[in-house]
């Protein structure tokens, strides 16, 4: 993943002795024309796409703060949220996929979760520069938090959504929050049915250090980084944890010979040595010029469908689903299919023929276009990105609020019968925290059992830590 540059940490908060860091342009006097981004460092992707929104408003002549909500939580709680949301997709995937697809069902979070961004709110307010004129979430928690602050008159501030995924989850879409930018019609829709009234398609935003490159750059790239001058590569990526079927899905791709596998690993050390020891020749961890990477590649095969297939798109590389991630790593893969910038691969038996297709068919072209085309522009002119929005917005106002307090949206009977569900699935996320709990390298361990009993429609249920197979991946909410 390229660098994101520096996020506010808030973990010494002190009453209202807080200031972000602050990036104003030069030769600017201060001015109300300020920009709060608050994302939260739970992989990669939602701190990715506030930096690059933080440059572009930046560009634009605003000042801009931003802030990871995780720190602004009371008592080192955003450490144990990140690291509980880590090992459970890495030991418990599908216990993952229970929370997800039981929060999405009622429409939102548990008690549990609502309390814990409760405890975040006037924290963040005093955080918030008096001047702020806008302020932009990329997580779902911090719209939460932001539209609760709206909705009360504490925050006078326009609150932005930037939706970062293709698949909306209803925690995206929170009451009080003025505005909604999607990067398409598909989430734009999914929005609107979870109840967001002003929804805007601004398309995505990418480091400009994405874009398609001639046949010279190409081979530059593919020579930076002792690739193969000749043969078909296809760039597999599993977010900054490196988390997923990774060994298999790289097995796959080198065994049906559509494509040399390239792997990156993100910050998963042992991953990378396990497929070195797998045969795979091309791994590389962590890595900062990802766009010589796509430029040297000719297909991206990703399981998450985040900010790294935005980028692709960006680059004009044609783009994979498979062996998908549980949660949101399957809705965004449907997205991506449904929108038609991506194809989802759900049986291994397709993988070479769709491989072919997307590196020397007419599919990876009609690809390649739609995925350049969300950067085009949109039906309100070729500049109306969302850091343009954002700015206009800042600059001018919204109007009345999209959501008054008494329009909060009120819990349906289906909501408050699976609010006890949610609750056991935190209790579950808290859990894996703790390596007592955890699954260990001999055995399921403690979580296995907890899991078994959570399993409430599939007593039976005997997947764990890594092992769930491409079929059970491939089905997600869709079985």
């Amino acid at each position: 993943m390229p660098h994101l540059g520096s996020t506010v940490h808030l973990r010494a908060l002190a009453a209202a002795t807080l200031r972000p860091r602050q990036t104003t342009p030069p030769r600017r006097p201060p001015s109300a024309e300020r920009v709060v981004i608050v994302s939260a460092s739970v992989g990669a992707g939602h701190d990715g796409a506030a930096a690059e929104l933080e440059r572009r408003l930046v560009a634009s002549g605003l000042t801009v703060d931003r802030f990871d909500l995780l720190d602004v939580l009371p008592a080192r709680l955003g450490r144990l949220v990140r690291d509980g949301y880590h090992r459970l997709l890495v030991r418990a995937p599908w216990a993952y996929q229970r929370i997800y697809s039981s929060t999405e069902r009622a429409g939102g979070g548990g008690l549990l979760a609502r309390t814990l961004l409760r405890s975040a709110e006037e924290r963040l307010l005093r955080a918030l520069p008096a001047d702020t004129g806008a302020v932009v979430s990329t997580y779902p928690g911090a719209s939460r938090v932001l539209g609760n602050l709206r909705l009360d008159g504490r925050l006078p501030a326009p609150v932005l959504t930037y939706l970062t995924d293709f698949s909306v989850h209803p925690l995206w879409v929170a009451d009080g929050v003025d505005v909604h930018l999607a990067l398409h019609a598909v989430p734009a829709a999914q929005a609107r049915a979870a109840g967001a009234r002003d929804v805007r398609v601004c398309g995505p935003v990418a480091d400009p250090r994405f874009r398609p490159v001639a046949a010279p750059e190409r081979a530059a790239a593919r020579a930076r980084f002792g690739l193969p001058e000749n043969a078909p590569l296809a760039l597999l990526v599993a977010g900054s944890w490196g988390v997923g079927p990774v060994r298999q899905v790289a097995r796959d791709l080198r065994d049906c010979g559509a494509a040399v596998p390239l792997v990156v690993c993100g910050r998963n050390g042992t991953l990378a040595d396990q497929l070195r020891a797998d045969g795979i020749e091309h791994v590389h961890g962590w890595v900062d010029d990802m766009p010589g990477l796509m430029h040297a590649a000719d297909v991206l095969v990703q399981n998450a469908g985040g900010l790294t297939s935005l980028e692709a798109f960006a680059a004009g590389l044609p783009v994979a689903s498979y062996g998908c991630i549980p949660g949101h790593g399957l809705t965004n893969a449907a997205a991506l299919d449904e929108a038609g910038v991506a194809a989802w691969i759900r049986d291994p038996a397709q993988l070479k023929h769709v491989l072919g297709e997307l590196i020397d068919g007419p599919r990876g072209l009609l690809q390649r276009e739609a995925g350049l085309a969300l950067f085009a522009g949109n039906p309100h002119g070729p500049d109306r990105g969302p850091a343009t929005e954002t700015a206009g917005i800042c600059r001018t106002g919204t109007g009345p609020l999209t959501a008054a307090p008494a329009a909060r949206r009120t819990t349906r009977p289906a909501a408050r019968r699976l609010a006890t569900t949610t609750a056991l699935a935190c209790a579950v996320w808290a859990g894996a925290v703790g390596t007592a709990v955890a699954t260990t390298e001999s055995g399921p361990g403690l979580m296995h059992a907890i899991g078994q009993g959570f399993d409430l429609d599939n007593p039976g249920h005997a997947h764990h830590a890594g092992h769930l197979s491409h079929e059970g991946y491939a089905k997600g909410r869709h079985a």
